[in-house]
């Protein structure tokens, strides 16, 4: 069973395993949310969580200081994920029986001062964490390690958990655009979303089917792309890199053997039986003409769908043409995954006299 678990570990199968669950969650929301499924589906998940704890090579990974705060992570996304849509599917059938939501109920529409009722909720609040960080500092020893020597770094050298995701980018994509692009992307993104989703419904309350494309993109954003990169990172990435299963040692001699082909090699090497063109334009027409029809082509043809035409017509063309872009830059993320783990395609387009690879 154990070694079952490290197959299905592998990105390459966790990967679409996670987003089969992701689709099952967004299409039968209205059973997910209900504290029903909730109590039952904690209490299914308890004794495989024990099985797997009872194991001393993932008992090891999960309880190392580094690792602790993924652990509450998982815990608390988990949770506020739930009753996220808890609360607007409950408020989705109060709207449909033509009520108001129950933020807008007389009793929860109470005013109260911040001074003194906030900021003293406040208060209890900032001594209770520091009581809860200055206890963790005492019982989990911080891990630190000696003073930085150039001649020596960790194996595995992790980035802080918070940056986990950024450095799982980088076993896909080139640093510029895994480090500076998609995180920019992000930020402007997030700063963006008020001014394209101008959609009055849902403030001041929870919903979910007058929201459903901005609380679906967002989650699949939040937890595929971002959370579950924290979990490969830090739970299934060990020495050099290598992927590890749950359950198996960390052993610092493990050596795979892979191989990175660009797609320029597959056409004119593997396809055409060619030597690679020396002019690099050349070279590479194939990655660049797929890459700009991908992110400038891509975007008029979804004009022609039903759904994109709606969309278009109800947002107009620059938040239209914003949100498209924001859309095709966020899923070139898990097709370069994907591409990276079924044909060890390691760039589209790579131009190493520009110092440009994607």
């Amino acid at each position: 069973m154990r070694e079952f678990v490290n197959y299905l570990a592998d990105p390459i199968r966790s990967f679409p395993i996670f987003l089969v669950f992701f689709y099952l969650m967004i299409r039968y929301v209205k059973v997910v949310a209900t504290k029903k499924f909730a109590v039952i589906g904690t209490l299914i998940s308890l004794p495989p969580i024990a099985w797997a704890l009872a194991d001393k090579n993932f008992f090891k990974i999960v309880i190392r200081p580094d690792n602790l705060p993924i652990n509450f992570l998982i815990i608390t996304v988990v949770f506020f994920t739930w009753f996220s849509l808890y609360k607007g599917v409950r408020n989705d059938g109060r709207l449909a029986a033509g009520e108001v939501p129950i933020e807008a109920l007389p009793e929860n529409r109470e005013k109260v001062w911040t001074w003194p009722n906030l900021v003293y909720t406040e208060l209890f609040c900032m001594i209770a964490m520091t009581i809860f960080l200055v206890v963790w500092a005492i019982y989990f020893k911080a891990p630190l390690e000696e003073p930085a020597n150039p001649t020596w770094a960790p194996n595995p050298a992790k980035a802080p958990w918070y940056f986990l995701g950024l450095q799982e980018m980088l076993v896909y994509f080139d640093p510029w655009y895994a480090g500076v692009i998609l995180p920019g992307l992000i930020v402007a993104g997030l700063i963006a979303i008020p001014y394209i989703d101008t959609n009055p419904k849902g403030n001041g309350y929870f919903c979910y089917e007058d929201r459903k494309m901005a609380i679906n993109l967002f989650l699949f954003g939040w937890l595929a792309l971002w959370v579950y990169l924290i979990i490969v990172g830090t739970f299934l990435r060990g020495p050099n890199w290598t992927f590890y299963g749950p359950f198996e040692y960390w052993d610092y001699k493990k050596v795979v053997a892979e191989y990175n082909v660009n797609l320029s090699e597959f056409f004119w090497i593997i396809g055409l039986n060619q030597p690679l063109p020396s002019n690099m334009i050349l070279r590479e027409i194939v990655g660049i003409v797929i890459s700009l029809g991908y992110f400038f082509i891509l975007p008029l043809a979804s004009l022609k769908t039903k759904y994109g035409a709606k969309l278009f017509k109800d947002m107009g063309t620059i938040r239209y043409f914003i949100l498209i872009f924001l859309a095709v830059a966020m899923a070139s993320l898990p097709i370069k995954m994907a591409l990276r783990w079924l044909f060890s395609l390691k760039y589209i387009v790579a131009l190493p006299e520009l110092e440009l690879n994607f």
